[in-house]
Protein backbone atom coordinates (compact mmCIF):
# COMPACT_ATOMS: atom_id res chain seq x y z
CA UNK A 1 0.00 0.00 0.00
CA UNK A 2 1.62 3.33 -0.78
CA UNK A 3 1.59 6.11 2.10
CA UNK A 4 -1.76 7.98 0.05
CA UNK A 5 -4.30 4.87 0.67
CA UNK A 6 -2.66 4.34 3.98
CA UNK A 7 -3.48 7.56 5.23
CA UNK A 8 -7.26 7.68 3.71
CA UNK A 9 -7.18 4.22 5.21
CA UNK A 10 -6.39 5.47 8.45
CA UNK A 11 -8.50 8.68 8.18
CA UNK A 12 -11.52 6.21 7.38
CA UNK A 13 -11.22 4.38 10.20
CA UNK A 14 -10.84 7.16 12.47
CA UNK A 15 -13.90 8.23 11.13
CA UNK A 16 -15.59 5.36 12.03
CA UNK A 17 -14.59 4.80 15.33
CA UNK A 18 -15.47 8.73 16.13
CA UNK A 19 -18.62 7.93 14.32
CA UNK A 20 -19.31 5.07 16.67
CA UNK A 21 -18.50 6.64 19.80
CA UNK A 22 -20.41 9.57 18.91
CA UNK A 23 -23.49 7.43 17.88
CA UNK A 24 -24.04 6.78 21.57
CA UNK A 25 -24.01 10.36 22.75
CA UNK A 26 -27.01 10.78 19.54
CA UNK A 27 -28.79 8.36 21.09
CA UNK A 28 -28.88 9.52 24.88
CA UNK A 29 -28.26 13.61 25.17
CA UNK A 30 -27.41 13.32 28.50
CA UNK A 31 -24.75 10.64 28.81
CA UNK A 32 -22.05 9.18 26.71
CA UNK A 33 -22.07 6.59 24.83
CA UNK A 34 -21.41 4.36 27.99
CA UNK A 35 -24.31 6.00 30.25
CA UNK A 36 -22.11 7.43 32.58
CA UNK A 37 -21.14 10.64 31.53
CA UNK A 38 -23.55 13.63 31.44
CA UNK A 39 -23.53 15.71 28.15
CA UNK A 40 -21.57 18.77 29.71
CA UNK A 41 -22.00 22.60 28.03
CA UNK A 42 -18.67 24.62 29.29
CA UNK A 43 -16.40 27.45 27.79
CA UNK A 44 -13.93 26.35 25.02
CA UNK A 45 -10.44 25.25 25.77
CA UNK A 46 -7.08 24.97 23.99
CA UNK A 47 -7.36 21.94 24.21
CA UNK A 48 -10.65 21.67 22.30
CA UNK A 49 -9.62 23.45 19.50
CA UNK A 50 -7.83 19.89 17.39
CA UNK A 51 -11.71 18.51 17.99
CA UNK A 52 -13.79 21.48 16.72
CA UNK A 53 -11.40 21.63 13.44
CA UNK A 54 -11.89 18.33 13.04
CA UNK A 55 -15.64 18.62 13.52
CA UNK A 56 -15.88 21.59 10.81
CA UNK A 57 -13.45 19.58 8.69
CA UNK A 58 -15.62 16.29 8.59
CA UNK A 59 -19.18 18.51 8.12
CA UNK A 60 -17.82 21.37 5.77
CA UNK A 61 -15.53 19.17 3.58
CA UNK A 62 -12.25 22.09 4.10
CA UNK A 63 -10.10 22.15 6.88
CA UNK A 64 -9.52 25.53 8.25
CA UNK A 65 -7.13 25.49 11.11
CA UNK A 66 -5.68 29.48 10.57
CA UNK A 67 -9.44 30.48 10.44
CA UNK A 68 -10.17 28.31 13.35
CA UNK A 69 -6.96 29.33 15.78
CA UNK A 70 -8.31 33.32 15.11
CA UNK A 71 -11.34 32.63 16.58
CA UNK A 72 -10.26 30.72 19.52
CA UNK A 73 -7.49 33.93 19.70
CA UNK A 74 -10.73 36.39 19.14
CA UNK A 75 -13.61 34.36 21.76
CA UNK A 76 -11.30 31.54 23.64
CA UNK A 77 -11.57 33.86 26.54
CA UNK A 78 -14.90 33.92 28.36
CA UNK A 79 -16.11 37.21 28.57
CA UNK A 80 -19.63 39.18 29.14
CA UNK A 81 -19.58 40.06 25.02
CA UNK A 82 -18.23 37.31 23.53
CA UNK A 83 -19.13 33.27 23.90
CA UNK A 84 -17.62 30.14 22.73
CA UNK A 85 -18.67 26.77 23.95
CA UNK A 86 -18.14 23.65 23.56
CA UNK A 87 -20.67 20.46 24.64
CA UNK A 88 -18.65 17.33 25.44
CA UNK A 89 -19.62 14.07 26.35
CA UNK A 90 -17.01 11.10 27.53
CA UNK A 91 -16.48 10.74 23.32
CA UNK A 92 -15.26 14.70 23.75
CA UNK A 93 -16.49 17.76 22.00
CA UNK A 94 -19.48 16.57 19.83
CA UNK A 95 -20.68 20.57 19.05
CA UNK A 96 -19.98 24.17 19.63
CA UNK A 97 -21.72 27.45 19.23
CA UNK A 98 -20.10 30.63 18.87
CA UNK A 99 -21.42 34.13 19.45
CA UNK A 100 -20.82 37.61 20.62
CA UNK A 101 -23.22 40.62 21.61
CA UNK A 102 -22.67 43.82 18.97
CA UNK A 103 -24.25 47.14 19.74
CA UNK A 104 -25.48 49.92 17.27
CA UNK A 105 -24.38 48.48 14.26
CA UNK A 106 -27.16 49.85 10.80
CA UNK A 107 -28.77 51.52 14.08
CA UNK A 108 -29.89 48.09 15.66
CA UNK A 109 -29.58 48.45 19.70
CA UNK A 110 -27.60 45.80 21.29
CA UNK A 111 -28.46 42.20 20.39
CA UNK A 112 -26.34 38.60 20.28
CA UNK A 113 -25.43 37.66 17.23
CA UNK A 114 -25.11 33.43 17.00
CA UNK A 115 -22.37 33.13 13.95
CA UNK A 116 -21.57 29.38 14.19
CA UNK A 117 -23.34 26.52 15.69
CA UNK A 118 -22.74 22.79 15.07
CA UNK A 119 -23.06 19.29 16.29
CA UNK A 120 -21.05 15.96 14.95
CA UNK A 121 -23.46 14.54 12.41
CA UNK A 122 -23.64 11.43 14.19
CA UNK A 123 -24.49 13.03 17.49
CA UNK A 124 -27.71 15.04 16.10
CA UNK A 125 -31.19 15.07 16.91
CA UNK A 126 -30.53 14.58 21.23
CA UNK A 127 -31.16 18.33 21.76
CA UNK A 128 -27.18 19.16 21.69
CA UNK A 129 -27.82 21.96 19.34
CA UNK A 130 -30.55 23.11 21.09
CA UNK A 131 -28.87 22.95 24.77
CA UNK A 132 -25.71 25.15 23.45
CA UNK A 133 -28.07 27.65 21.72
CA UNK A 134 -30.09 27.98 24.51
CA UNK A 135 -26.84 28.26 26.85
CA UNK A 136 -25.11 30.95 24.86
CA UNK A 137 -28.56 32.69 24.64
CA UNK A 138 -28.55 32.66 28.72
CA UNK A 139 -24.97 34.29 28.59
CA UNK A 140 -26.95 37.50 26.07
CA UNK A 141 -29.62 37.22 28.81
CA UNK A 142 -26.76 37.81 31.52
CA UNK A 143 -25.02 40.33 29.70
CA UNK A 144 -28.89 42.67 29.72
CA UNK A 145 -29.42 41.51 25.48
CA UNK A 146 -33.30 40.86 24.91
CA UNK A 147 -32.86 39.95 21.34
CA UNK A 148 -30.72 37.21 19.31
CA UNK A 149 -29.90 37.04 15.89
CA UNK A 150 -27.82 35.07 12.73
CA UNK A 151 -27.27 34.75 9.24
CA UNK A 152 -27.23 31.74 7.20
CA UNK A 153 -27.88 30.67 3.66
CA UNK A 154 -31.28 30.14 2.61
CA UNK A 155 -30.40 27.53 1.09
CA UNK A 156 -29.23 25.37 3.81
CA UNK A 157 -32.18 24.24 5.42
CA UNK A 158 -30.99 22.20 8.11
CA UNK A 159 -29.62 24.83 9.89
CA UNK A 160 -32.89 27.01 8.83
CA UNK A 161 -34.85 24.65 10.46
CA UNK A 162 -32.78 24.23 13.58
CA UNK A 163 -33.03 28.25 14.02
CA UNK A 164 -36.74 28.17 13.03
CA UNK A 165 -37.30 25.34 15.83
CA UNK A 166 -35.43 27.89 18.32
CA UNK A 167 -38.22 30.16 17.74
CA UNK A 168 -35.95 32.53 15.48
CA UNK A 169 -37.59 34.34 12.19
CA UNK A 170 -36.90 36.99 10.01
CA UNK A 171 -35.79 40.32 10.70
CA UNK A 172 -35.80 43.96 9.73
CA UNK A 173 -32.47 43.62 7.53
CA UNK A 174 -31.49 42.83 4.43
CA UNK A 175 -28.13 41.76 3.72
CA UNK A 176 -26.95 43.02 0.51
CA UNK A 177 -23.18 41.95 -1.01
CA UNK A 178 -21.37 43.11 -4.35
CA UNK A 179 -17.77 41.25 -5.90
CA UNK A 180 -14.73 43.33 -5.42
CA UNK A 181 -12.51 43.43 -8.21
Amino acid sequence: MTAKPARRAAAVRERAQTSAALRGAARSPANDAEGTTPLRIRPVRRGDLEAIIALDAHVTGVEKRDYWRAIYKRYGEPSAERKFLVAESGSGVVGFVIGETRDWEFGSPRCGWVFAIDVHPDARLAGIAARLFEAVCAGFRRAGVRKVRTMLDPGNTLVMSFFRSQGMMAGPFIQLEMELE
